[in-house]
């Protein structure tokens, strides 16, 4: 290892870190370089590359981690290396924060500009990306080649205008940018990834890295763009919670891969919601609700809904919107990086979420995980934080999800890094009402005696169908209800779904969530006794006992978001019916029977198949 030490420095190749009360740096001198592979490299103060043959390669996972607590005092002309995959293709955005930025001799971060974006040869070397005219809209893997035309920023303006970039180096430490990938595929492989296997961008960010506190403008009630700003990953709900002049809730875009199309009326995408919690938890994320967007960018059909993700500790390069709680600034600091290898079993995705399912663990918690701060996360519970998850099919099309978490820290009003408010303007929507605002994401002490709130918002009539999705952690409810107060009627959606078509419009005090019911229950639990309903899955058949032979109108089956899988009409009194679901995909699945004589009757069944 080619480098020079001055000072009590010293370099962490263990794969641990120390806190120590000792000032430290490192110098790497003119030609030399750090190569680091698969541990954490901590440097208590400041880094100089000092000429442009400086280097410092972090590969295989490695992180570096800096322990200053004020603004960052890394200088020099050489450049840190580290790589990141994206997600999309040349068709799709993703929202990025470079973990480097210009290669000056100054002390401090400097800006970060595209062209530090590099083309992977080999371990070490890396070639300049072609930057393509501003009216060539498709990025390419081989030859590697960028779309400026696509690399937009939102920084806290009051105009609140997304901020062209193209090719220009001007985008802040902390700043979050936008970014579409590239077409086609780049076969060289390193530490077994390929380049570009088709739709996954491999990137050198090279420059010099960031570090320090970096302040983040934030306006009242308005979205910016930024992220992680340093060469490892950071505890995000840390960061979150301690942001008072945001709401402590992260935004993460997410975009169908399927629409191949520069044209915005042709996006199908939207925003995940990711709460911290309590902090000994990891975290709340809901999905987005997909929407199509009309030729200006607004929302006008929702079209599907994406993926769930683990986004307690964001990795490097990740972006991410936060909402402004006040005029002022909230701070990025060395004290919530930590070395955390990106990946869903870590808690840890740049949106990867393919094959990624976590693993079963034989703790409750975390492992220990090296940090700046020295934060012990041995005592972070990786189990769901309990919840209730609501899905609501939008008009046949897209679907919202709803999240109701039960913390005991929360408190009946807005909690700040808990209660997430909406970024939906869609033609309509279901949400949580929390001081006359809309969430997707409400935390609360559990009390069977306590009413929800939950409102509704169509600019034409829409028709909505609610159900539980899932119940994480959490066994102290028994039924879980939807109140019509101006009707008084209560609607199981624990085992069934309600629909309602509701008038355009806003309406935020009819309807509630309960617990218990106080009047005769919308679907009668008597007249259910009457039928028995399970799946055999070792005949791959929906099976119905029918030993009173009340008189079957229809049997109808529907996926767990409210869309009919079929109907069987007609039915008579037999004592006893079967149904194939040798066809259907593995899941849950509601069953809803009617009769002559009285409502719908609902059940869950699971299918495997």
């Amino acid at each position: 290892m080619n480098t020079k030490i001055l000072k009590q420095s010293f370099l962490v190749v263990a794969g641990f870190l120390f806190q120590m009360p000792v000032q430290s740096q490192m110098y790497v001198s003119n030609g030399s370089y750090v190569y680091s592979s698969n541990v954490a490299v901590f440097i208590k103060q400041d880094l100089e590359l000092n000429t442009a043959t400086s280097n410092f390669y972090l590969r295989n996972d490695a992180q570096l981690l800096q322990g200053a607590s004020g603004t960052s005092s890394n200088k020099g002309e050489g450049s840190l290396s580290v790589f990141q995959e994206g997600t999309t293709n040349n068709f799709q955005y993703n929202y990025w924060c470079s973990p480097v930025g210009g290669s000056l001799a100054s002390a401090g971060n400097s800006p970060f500009g595209i062209t530090q974006l590099k083309d992977i040869v080999d371990l070490t070397t890396s070639n300049a990306p072609t930057i393509l005219a501003t009216n060539n809209y498709n990025g390419t893997a081989s030859p590697f080649a960028i779309a400026p035309y696509w690399i937009w920023k939102l920084p806290a303006v009051a105009s609140s205008n997304w901020v062209y970039v193209g090719a220009a180096s001007t985008i802040n430490a902390a700043e979050g940018f936008t970014m579409k990938g590239s077409s086609g595929t780049n076969t060289t492989s390193l530490n077994g990834v390929q380049n570009n296997p088709g739709s996954k961008q491999r990137y050198d960010f090279r420059g010099k890295p960031n570090d320090g506190t970096i302040s983040i403008p934030v306006l009242f009630e308005k979205l910016t763009l930024t992220g992680n700003p340093y060469p490892s990953a950071i505890d995000l709900s840390a960061f979150l919670t301690d942001a008072t002049n945001s709401t402590g809730i992260a935004y993460f875009w997410e975009q169908d891969k399927t629409v191949n199309s520069h044209f915005i009326a042709d996006y199908k995408g939207g925003y995940g919601t990711f709460s911290p919690g309590a902090l000994n938890s990891v975290g709340i994320y809901v999905p987005a609700t997909f929407y199509s967007y009309d030729g200006s960018g607004n929302q006008i059909t929702q079209t599907g809904m994406g993926a769930n993700y683990e986004r307690r500790f964001s990795p490097v390069g990740q972006g991410f919107m936060i909402g402004g709680s006040a005029n002022g600034t909230v701070n990025m600091k060395n004290s919530y990086r930590v070395f955390v290898k990106e990946g869903a079993v870590n808690n840890s995705q740049f949106e990867k979420n393919l094959n990624s399912s976590k693993t079963n663990k034989s703790s409750i918690y975390l492992s220990g995980i090296e940090s700046v701060s020295g934060f012990d996360y041995t005592k972070i519970i990786v189990e769901a934080t309990p919840q209730i998850r609501l899905n609501t099919l939008l008009n046949s099309q897209g679907v919202r999800q709803l999240a109701l978490a039960f913390i005991p820290e929360a408190t009946d009003g807005v909690d700040h890094a808990m209660d997430a408010i909406s970024t939906s303007d869609g033609p309509a929507d279901i949400y949580f009402v929390l001081d006359d605002n809309e969430y997707v994401i409400n935390a609360l002490n559990f009390d069977v005696d306590r009413k929800i709130a939950i409102g509704f918002k169509n600019t034409a009539e829409a028709n909505y169908k609610i159900t539980v999705n899932q119940i994480l952690n959490f066994t102290d409810a028994e039924n879980i209800y939807i109140h019509d107060k101006i009707l008084d009627v209560y609607h199981d959606i624990k085992n069934s779904f309600y629909d309602v078509t509701l008038p355009e419009g806003v309406n935020n005090t009819q309807f509630e969530i309960t617990f218990k019911k106080e009047v005769t229950l919308g679907i009668d639990s008597a007249e259910s006794s009457n039928f028995i309903m399970y799946q055999n899955n070792a005949t791959k058949n929906l099976t119905i006992n029918n030993p009173k032979q009340k008189e079957l109108v229809a049997c109808n089956l529907y996926d767990i978001v409210g869309k009919l899988i079929f109907t069987k009409k007609d039915l008579g009194s037999n004592t006893d019916y079967s149904f194939s679901t040798a066809g259907l995909s593995d899941g849950i699945y509601i069953v809803i029977l009617i009769t002559t004589e009285n409502p719908d009757i609902g059940k869950k069944i699971i299918i495997k198949n």
